[in-house]
């Protein structure tokens, strides 16, 4: 429970560091790391169900040579490739955005930075050393956000396009 608390504590303090721009960074990475597990799941648990189904389906086929059999092949493809990529553009948006928040975080800095230099002027520099980490913060927390999803969103769409090209090789056509 002291575990928790010191935990809450060093949140809050990293939060009051670099202000309120944070909150939507951590509610863009949040959604984003949701969405990238839930693209995980359905690569290592559901597509493989599903691609033993459509193989199943064209090896009990007896027509695997016509053009009406290449269509119905092509359309399985399709579904599946559909499947597999389903919430990928998302995931990317995400992460493009999430730097973009960040730097959200260093106009409000900054501007938190110019509004105490003009009532207290330039001679505290306690007053704006403050504005200057809210400016900074939530740009290093969009980037290390950013750097994550980069990472394994790429991975994902690896293992789709994978998935995808084994699933063209599982199903012969002649």
């Amino acid at each position: 429970m002291l575990v928790l608390m010191e935990t809450w504590e060093s949140i809050r303090d990293f939060v009051g560091t670099g202000g309120q721009v944070l909150y939507v960074v951590a509610i863009a990475l949040f959604i984003m790391w949701v969405l990238m597990i839930e693209r995980y799941w359905f690569l290592l648990a559901e597509y493989p169900k599903m691609k033993a189904d459509i193989v199943a389906k064209w090896d009990a086929r007896q027509d695997t040579t016509s053009w009406y059999a290449h269509r119905i092949r092509d359309a399985w493809i399709s579904e599946a490739s559909e499947k597999l990529d389903e919430r990928m553009l998302i995931i990317k948006t995400l992460v493009a955005m999430c730097p973009l928040i960040g730097l959200l975080g260093t106009v409000t800095g900054m501007i938190s930075v110019f509004e105490t230099m003009a009532t207290q002027g330039t001679g505290n520099a306690r007053l704006m050393a403050s504005g200057i980490s809210m400016a900074t913060v939530p740009t290093m927390a969009g980037m290390v956000a950013a750097l994550s999803g980069v990472f394994f969103s790429t991975r994902l769409e690896a293992r789709a396009k994978m998935a995808k090209e084994q699933l063209i090789d599982s199903l012969p056509h002649h």
